[in-house]
């Protein structure tokens, strides 16, 4: 039985990964793309618009 094998764009690089149980670092190529990818969130550098869940700390002083 042919078992067929996804691909996908590397979100940081977008060269095509297999998605694999093997391939520890999916859906990104390498741990390097993975790590330039969390520093992004990390940095704020990337979000999800929308109301923020939680109050500023300036927020909690001003009650």
């Amino acid at each position: 039985m042919n078992k067929k094998t996804t691909t996908v764009d590397c979100p940081h690089c977008k060269k095509l990964v297999e998605w694999t149980e093997e391939n520890t670092y999916r859906p990104f190529c390498s741990k390097r793309c993975k790590l330039i990818d969390f520093g992004e969130w990390a940095s704020e550098r990337n979000s999800i618009p929308g109301k923020s869940v939680y109050p500023a700390i300036e927020d909690e002083y001003d009650q």
